[in-house]
């Protein structure tokens, strides 16, 4: 693993002594750094390797890939130009993306990634900048180019990464979610919220069948694309004016449940780990996790090794992605 929760002071020695970086932290802390070969996200919330969850507003979490690629590239695209980002990838290498929460570019990925040209071709990973819970309102989520030193509110920063040769980038998710056994839920059009769903071919309103059968908005919507399992987390269910809106979009034709519980996460995240990985921390680039499993699971304080970074306001493997675990390894071939 070589992501590192560091005080601004290390981190700019970092920089200047060359590094590759990824950075994510509060945006004062992020304006401190000096130019050089970075992109970074605004997010004050992290998972570090001593202290386990945490938030700070001072210190910065790094990774630094510079031992692992052989070149980069840094891009910046808006909400049209995003639509190369997988035919414009590294053919030997990955990129990653940071998008800022709630911007343009953010909902237009959501609802559009699978539909651009290369989809799914080149290894895409990446996550969704936010601001400290206390601030939504008042301060928006940014994005950085390190070269150049362009703080933006609305695009995505992509760092396009070359791998030598003998190396390749593998995409991993964790989600610890599951289709649960109630009804079968469908939607008629692609959107961040709903007034109407389909219960088992039957339409209701969504906001009060909710309501009525006691649904706990904790736990996601989970959709199952040929044995993956996809989230979509509840942001708001408003009774009053019976919609309900989401933090990742529903797709028309996908059927859906809403998820098994999950009482404890960090056992039943050992427990996972243990059935469905092989994780050697050495090989482990980059990870991140979400705000919601932060908040939702008490992960303050709490480790979840070998994987620490970020925790976002979503996550990015190919697509958007909703209270998942994402990760990056990069294998010997």
């Amino acid at each position: 693993m070589r992501q590192t929760i560091s005080k601004v002071a290390d981190v700019r020695q970092l920089i200047e002594s060359g590094r590759k970086l990824l950075l994510a932290g509060d945006e004062d802390a992020l304006r401190q750094l000096p130019q050089g070969d970075w992109i970074g996200g605004t997010i004050p919330y992290f998972i570090s390797s001593d202290k386990g969850g945490m938030s700070s507003r001072e210190l910065i979490c790094a990774t630094d890939i510079t031992d692992i690629v052989t070149s980069i590239e840094i891009v910046t695209y808006d909400e049209t130009s995003l639509a190369r980002v997988y035919a414009e990838g590294p053919k030997h290498g990955f990129s990653f993306i940071i998008i800022p929460a709630a911007s343009k570019t953010h909902l237009s990925f959501a609802l559009n990634a699978p539909n651009y040209k290369d989809f799914g071709i080149r290894p895409l990973i990446g996550w969704v900048a936010g601001v400290h819970l206390s601030d939504l309102g008042k301060k928006t989520p940014k994005i950085i180019n390190g070269r150049t030193g362009d703080v933006r509110e609305e695009g995505a920063m992509v760092l396009q990464a070359q791998l030598p040769e003998g190396k390749v980038a593998e995409i991993g998710i964790l989600n610890l979610f599951e289709q649960g056994d109630g009804d079968i839920l469908t939607f008629t059009s692609d959107d961040f919220a709903a007034k109407d769903v389909m219960v088992n071919g039957e339409k209701r309103n969504f906001a009060a069948y909710i309501v009525k059968n006691k649904l706990d908005t904790k736990l996601p919507l989970v959709a199952d694309y040929y044995g993956a399992m996809v989230n979509i987390s509840f942001q708001d269910v408003d009774e009053v004016e019976g919609q309900v809106k989401f933090y990742a979009p529903v797709f028309s034709g996908i059927r859906y449940k809403h998820a098994k519980p999950v009482s404890d996460y960090v056992k039943e995240f050992n427990s996972r780990l243990n059935k469905e990985c092989s994780i050697e921390s050495s090989r482990v680039a980059f990870s991140c996790n979400c705000i919601l499993n932060y908040l939702y699971s008490e992960l303050e304080g709490k480790k979840t090794d070998p994987f620490t970074g970020p925790v976002t306001y979503g996550e990015i493997a190919y697509q958007l992605l909703n209270q998942t675990l994402v990760y990056l390894e990069i294998m010997d071939v």
